[in-house]
């Protein structure tokens, strides 16, 4: 492998939308630093068969769903 050309992996916190924690080697961030997901697999309809509990944070769903009311979504 070449010196000097690979991202640094550290350990970062991992906080999923139910509140649980995890650790895990990342480039993301620095380390000890704690990435905070809105999606997670407890909550996409990919890994929970449909059933969808989408955390409108900040008003972000309200404004997709204004803005695009008329194409029929």
């Amino acid at each position: 492998m070449k010196k000097d050309i690979h991202p640094d992996y550290h350990m970062i916190d991992v906080k999923m939308t139910d509140g649980t924690v995890y650790q895990t080697r990342s480039t993301w961030g620095a380390e000890g630093e704690s990435m905070t997901l809105d999606i997670d697999p407890t909550t996409h309809p990919a890994w929970n068969g449909g059933n969808s509990r989408l955390m409108d944070t900040g008003g972000r769903v309200s404004k997709f769903k204004n803005k695009y009311a008329g194409l029929g979504f």
